[in-house]
């Protein structure tokens, strides 16, 4: 369908002759919620009841383009081009109304998927007599602008989750789930480390094995088998040899390795004049902030199945982007990608990390080797192995206060984490930013020791840990309480102070310098246009360096909101997830080797993790709907290392605060002070 979202209003929508309507979209339903949003937006426009609406989601042959899933796009990108599909369609339908009807157009009146004579309201006909589940060939030469925001019934509705009761019963199929006759689950050979040359192997004893079909084409050597179970035990028979790269380098020595191997700088704003700015600064400050690699692990890990029939393909996907699995199977097959049909099923969870599909070669190359429908599906141990993690990054700030406490100088510079929110919003006259390297490559072609990614708000985790840290750091050095001191500077800003004026009201802050000892915390930050401003309370052991997060509240402005259950949903398990990257959720490794490979070792938050969390949504009707699925998660890392700054008394430039890692800074204070 062309690499742009269409024009053509039946590229989005059908209408059955029950009534019924199909909308389709190049999204999918990775359990962030869009196929409820997305029906509330197609039932608002059309004027159906929301029960009536099915979406189709990430199916390539019937769904309009679309680049993925990911970045928080779904709502504010593809969002408006649903409306203006289904706004289009009413009005043709009262066009076809009106012929069939013989009521003159500006008599008509559209209401749960019928269009009706406002004089006269027996008079009626449905869509679904008006369409007969046909394409609609007639099209408006001006498309309408769509429904006002006031008049709204459907969207702005907290309207439950239509997959819910699906997932909640185990009756929603994944990938993995699905068991098309004659199926062979594959397993394939791996690499003790990244960068390891295969120099033998031997698959004797596995092909001896009853029912187990080995596969060596060039450099992919897999066993198949009718069950997984069968493909796994014959895996464990084939013997290999690799020869290790040698690499140096470990989670403690990656940052300087980034900082010397950094291309060069490229600016993404200035402002003012720097030397200016530091003569006018009665207090320096300067800080660096690390960020190490963190692993996506969504509950179901990376998993294919294709069918090779022939010239025509059919592969079922766990993907964020359903569009470019036929760009992966055609490159691994040497078709053309039309001759490629992809399936998007449920998707448990992607934070960027599905966004590569190398599952997808894989299962083609071995279905059109055996001639069977093939099954790649990925290991826990697979699933982190595989993984494109969140950069390691480092970020470097000098900055300055003038006597009165306000920000006169902004000097910005982060390696590896790419520019995004690393802009400054706060009121500075003098200020540059500039970034050396992005958050995304792989490690062939970067200094990255591993290929990194999209990682739910790809470098806004570490430039927001850092810019808020450090404006943490710069209220305490003028000894005013962080809230205070981000107002002060925030003068400009009005959206911003909204924001936290709000979480403040609700979590009720006092006024303090930090740190108090009462363990509370405060970030801000701007999304890609939507304002978030987090408060936590924590408690820190000390004796132990655990940190038990008591509270958090959330404000959230993203403009206008099409389900605000749905959004809370998302400002609460952002806010979870963000635990695990603030403080346990770290990639170890010696040189390109893995330490971390399931859950033993790799602490993603708990049930007994969890605080009260409490969300406000700011009321924004005004400002067309914003991204709702990432923001929140960018700021848990500063908050709670503000709260933690506040308990303790240490400053913690580095994520995560494992529970060594504070003791460790505790003692550090305690020498510090004898």
């Amino acid at each position: 369908m062309g690499r742009d979202y269409p024009t053509d209003f039946n590229a989005y929508l059908r209408i059955g002759e029950d009534g019924r309507v199909t909308g389709y979209a190049g999204k999918v339903e990775l359990g962030q919620g869009v196929k409820t949003s997305l029906g509330q937006i197609l039932a608002e426009e059309l004027d159906v009841p929301f029960a009536s609406v099915d979406m189709v989601l990430g199916d390539t042959a019937v769904c309009p383009w679309d680049m993925g899933t990911f970045g928080s796009r779904t709502i504010k990108y593809f969002g408006p081009a649903l409306r203006a599909a289904a706004a289009e369609a009413r009005l043709i339908l009262i066009q076809l109304a009106a012929e069939a009807l013989k009521v003159p157009e500006s008599r008509l009146a559209t209401k749960d998927g019928a269009v009706f004579d406002s004089q006269n309201p027996a008079t009626k006909i449905s869509y679904g007599a008006l369409a007969k589940g046909k394409t609609i060939e007639r099209h408006l030469a001006e498309k309408p602008a769509g429904k006002p925001v006031a008049s709204y019934t459907v969207s702005g509705q907290p309207i439950s989750r239509v997959d819910a009761r699906a997932k909640a019963t185990g009756a929603a199929k994944y990938t993995a789930d699905l068991r098309p006759e004659g199926l062979l689950y594959a397993k394939v050979l791996r690499p003790p480390a990244h960068g390891a040359k295969l120099v033998s192997v031997e698959t004797g004893e596995a092909e001896k094995m009853d029912g187990v079909r080995v596969v060596k084409d060039g450099d992919l050597i897999a066993v198949l088998h009718a069950t997984p179970d069968g493909a796994a035990a014959a895996l464990a028979k084939v013997k290999a040899v690799y020869e290790e790269p040698d690499v140096k380098l470990d989670q403690e020595t990656i940052f300087d390795h980034l900082v010397a191997s950094a291309p060069q700088g490229q600016v993404v704003e200035e402002k003012g004049d720097l030397e200016s700015g530091r003569k006018l600064a009665v207090r320096n400050f300067e800080s660096t902030y690390l960020q190490g690699y963190v692993a996506h692990v969504p509950m179901e890990p990376h998993a294919a199945l294709a069918s090779v029939e022939g010239e025509n393909v059919t592969v079922w996907a766990s993907t964020q982007r359903p569009f470019g699995v036929p760009d992966d199977a055609a490159r691994a097959l040497g078709i053309p990608a039309e001759k490629v049909h992809a399936i998007t099923p449920f998707v448990g969870g992607g934070f960027g990390g599905k966004n590569r599909n190398l599952q997808v070669g894989e299962a083609a190359r071995l279905s059109r080797l055996t001639g069977k429908p093939v099954q790649v599906a990925l290991s826990r141990e697979e699933e982190f192995f595989l993984d494109t993690f969140q950069p390691a990054a480092v970020v470097k700030i000098r900055s300055g206060l003038d006597a009165a406490g306000a920000i006169v100088f902004w000097d910005y510079e982060v390696f590896f984490a790419g520019e995004r929110s690393s802009q400054v919003y706060y009121d500075v006259p003098h200020s540059r930013v500039v970034f050396r390297g992005g958050w995304s490559g792989s490690s062939g072609a970067s200094p990255q020791v591993f290929d990194v990614g999209a990682w739910r708000g790809p470098g806004s985790n570490t430039n927001i840990f850092a810019r808020e840290s450090h404006i943490d750091v710069m209220a305490a050095g003028a000894k005013m309480d962080p809230l205070e001191f981000r107002l002060k500077n925030l003068k400009t800003n009005e959206r911003m102070v909204r924001v936290l004026r709000a979480v403040a009201d609700k979590f009720g802050w006092t006024p303090a310098p930090a740190p108090s000892g009462r363990g509370v915390g405060v970030a801000c930050l701007d999304y890609l246009g939507t304002y978030v401003a987090h408060m936590a309370e924590v408690e820190v052991n000390k004796a132990t360096g655990e940190i038990q997060v008591k509270r958090i509240v959330s404000a959230q402005d993203m403009g206008g909101i099409i389900n605000p259950l749905g959004a809370r949903m998302q400002m609460e398990g952002g806010v979870t997830m963000g635990m695990g990257y603030a403080l346990r959720e770290e990639i170890h490794f010696r040189g390109r080797k893995i330490a971390d490979l399931n859950y033993d070792t790799y602490l993603v938050p708990r049930f007994s993790w969890l605080p009260k969390l409490e969300t406000i949504l700011i009321d924004n009707p005004g400002l067309a709907p914003q991204g709702g699925g990432e923001p929140a998660i960018t700021g848990t890392g500063a908050v709670l290392a503000n709260a933690v700054f506040d308990a303790t008394g240490a400053r913690f430039n580095r994520l995560p605060m494992s529970p060594e890692r504070v003791k460790a800074a505790l003692a550090a204070l305690g020498r510090a002070a004898r």
